[in-house]
């Protein structure tokens, strides 16, 4: 059930932000638009709600709670971003909005954009871990909670990684081919 309820989410998101974006752009709604926009982080709470009630059930946690940690950790962090992101590209394609701008892809500013996608990235960490930890200490069995452990481990040998490629472009800023 979890596992389907993440995918709503996610479809529910994006849905969102469509709504938001045509009553923005195309039915000059821009109050209507805000509030569909505003309605993102209600999804969120409600899957929150739905892995502690799925949990508090006596369901063993497993991978799919943990994700469920993950994505709200994810949304969280990177929501904004990605709405501006949708932003952008519908004005300029139903709105006459200036062409997307891509940022950009060479030097230090390149390696201060990297580097502030890490710090996103251990923001969204902080925020799944934090619900992770949580769920764990909700359960308070080791042994029904441990597949939240592992991801946990997972995620952090993955936000080292992504440090290590981030910074990396602060020692090593790519250049103009």
């Amino acid at each position: 059930m979890i596992g389907l309820l993440i995918i709503a989410c996610e479809i529910g998101f994006w849905i969102f932000i469509l709504m938001g974006l045509f009553f923005r752009y195309i039915a000059r709604k821009k109050t209507i638009g805000m509030i569909m926009f505003a309605c993102t982080p209600v999804l969120d709470l409600l899957l929150l709600i739905a892995t502690a009630a799925d949990l508090h059930n006596g369901a063993k946690a497993d991978t799919l709670h943990g994700l469920a940690a993950i994505y709200i950790g994810v949304s969280i962090a990177f929501g904004s971003r990605m709405i501006k992101w949708a932003d952008a590209r519908f004005a300029y394609r139903f709105a006459g909005g200036p062409k997307p701008d891509k940022g950009p892809q060479y030097g230090k500013e390149h390696a201060k954009r990297e580097r502030e996608g890490w710090l996103r990235h251990l923001l969204a960490w902080a925020v799944g871990a934090a619900i992770l930890a949580g769920m764990h200490l909700y359960i308070g069995d080791a042994e029904r909670t441990e597949p939240l452990i592992r991801l946990a481990s997972l995620w952090t040998l993955i936000l080292a990684i992504d440090f290590l490629y981030s910074f990396s472009f602060t020692l090593f800023p790519k250049k103009a081919r």
